[in-house]
């Protein structure tokens, strides 16, 4: 996946300068694709160079350089074309997994605080993404199908979050048992 896609896709969610964009990126797809400001303004860029999105200059601009970004029908062509392609699965590439190897092979290597951290990350932002849930998608509400796809994206985040809570609390088990 390229970050003009997850950008192309927010843009289609709503229109918007590159600073609004930077902002809802992060607190949307943020979430599983990263990238940085700048990142974002370069790709804006490059995607309005490449005919798949538009700027003018936004109504509350006045003095400044504001720009707020539509998605054009080759933007749109290009998203659909991207998202009609098959995604292979995600492979697992971890360098703490790989460390958690080499403590095997050494045997005296101690990663259990790392752990203890990676634990309370993934319990930091399980509350999060549950505070989201709450807030988004109470429970008896019918939901558009928008709305349902939204959600399944969140419960991913929350059962991938889970699912890392309980395998570190194992871990950290495995760790402190010396025999």
């Amino acid at each position: 996946m390229s970050l003009s896609h997850a950008v192309l896709t927010s843009l289609i969610e709503k229109s918007s300068s590159g600073y609004e964009l930077a902002r809802r990126f992060d607190k949307s797809i943020g979430y599983f694709w990263h990238a940085t400001h700048q990142q974002i303004y370069r790709e804006l860029a490059r995607m309005e160079a490449a005919g798949w999105i538009a700027s003018t200059a936004a109504p509350d601009a006045g003095k400044t350089r504001k720009r707020e970004y539509t998605v054009l029908p080759a933007g749109r062509a290009e998203l659909a074309r991207w998202a009609g392609q098959p995604t292979p699965p995600h492979d697992l590439r971890d360098e703490f997994t790989v460390r958690l190897r080499a403590d095997a092979a050494l045997g005296d290597v101690d990663l259990r605080g790392e752990l203890a951290q990676r634990i309370a990350a993934h319990q930091d932002k399980l509350a999060h993404y549950q505070r989201i849930a709450q807030r988004d998608f109470p429970a008896g509400q019918s939901l558009s199908r928008h709305a349902r796809i939204q959600h399944m994206i969140l419960k991913r985040g929350i059962l991938f979050e889970q699912a890392n809570i309980v395998w570190s609390q194992e871990m950290l088990l495995a760790l402190a048992n010396k025999d």
